[in-house]
């Protein structure tokens, strides 16, 4: 085993590894030197730092409004989204029919369907309904988008689930939602946890169906960012960019930091 990984194949392996996530990665951290630029176009600082792109972040409002705007839409479509998603797909575990079937394969329709597609169709339904440029309108569009994830990963932490539990629970009396809640969701929330994770980067960086269904309403960050490179791009949207990666790096060290932590009280538990 130690002479394979010494061969050249493992070393042209590991190589060609690298060379992946670096042409993944590097791209995005390009954006940092950019973000400190004294110019007002996109340019690598010359010897002098600035700091003025990051005060416009503070000082313009339409920025401040436009991530509030966002925070709310996708966590509420998260929400909705990890609500119906979960109940379509427990409900389809528990009946598993080919009428079932059929239904998860239809609600993934969201994710195979080109986003410019269902926007138009959004678009001519949320005129009827009075919903163009409301939250109200977006959060249930972004909600659509995000429940196929919701369901795709509850059905595959279902599938390891021991139907057994649940019809215990109802033979000593439980009425199916108290067995739902007593037995399948304790044992299932990774993937509703999963689910809602995706729904919400989801939302959070979805642009097609913002630019159908708002006008000035309702300003997300990305059709703030979208508005600011129609003329000129300005190296404003390179520093919120930083603060983003920033912020996902961090998300990333919490529950890495979260795991350890679960796995540490399941050790002492244990002894």
């Amino acid at each position: 085993m130690d002479e394979t990984r010494k061969g050249p194949g493992f070393i042209l392996v590991i190589g060609a590894a690298w060379l992946l996530m670096l042409f993944l990665v590097l791209p995005i951290f390009v954006v940092i030197p950019v973000s400190f630029s004294p110019e007002r176009f996109l340019s690598m600082p010359q010897g002098e730092l600035s700091l003025r792109h990051y005060r416009e972040l503070v000082d313009d409002p339409t920025w401040g409004r436009s991530i509030r705007d966002s925070f709310v839409v996708a966590l509420a479509a998260s929400g909705i989204a990890i609500v119906l998603g979960t109940a379509c797909a427990i409900g389809c575990w528990r009946l598993a029919t080919r009428f079932t079937e059929s239904v998860r394969v239809f609600m993934l329709t969201p994710m195979i369907v080109p986003p410019i597609v269902h926007a138009l169709g959004m678009h001519r339904v949320w005129v009827e309904l009075g919903l163009i440029d409301t939250l109200a309108g977006l959060i249930l569009a972004h909600a659509m988008k995000g429940m196929p994830f919701v369901v795709i990963s509850v059905s595959a932490v279902l599938a390891n689930f021991d139907l057994r539990l649940e019809q215990a629970a109802r033979s000593l009396g439980a009425s199916p939602l108290t067995a739902v809640r007593l037995t399948i969701l304790p044992n299932i929330w990774p993937g509703v946890l999963a689910g809602g994770v995706f729904a919400f980067a989801i939302s959070w960086d979805e642009i097609v169906v913002a630019l159908f269904l708002t006008q000035r309403g309702v300003y997300t960050l990305p059709r703030r960012i979208w508005d600011g490179i129609q003329d000129n791009i300005s190296p404003t949207v390179a520093a919120i960019g930083v603060i983003l990666v920033l912020a996902t790096i961090l998300a990333v060290l919490l529950k890495l930091l979260w795991d350890r932590w679960l796995a540490s009280r399941g050790a002492a538990e244990s002894l």
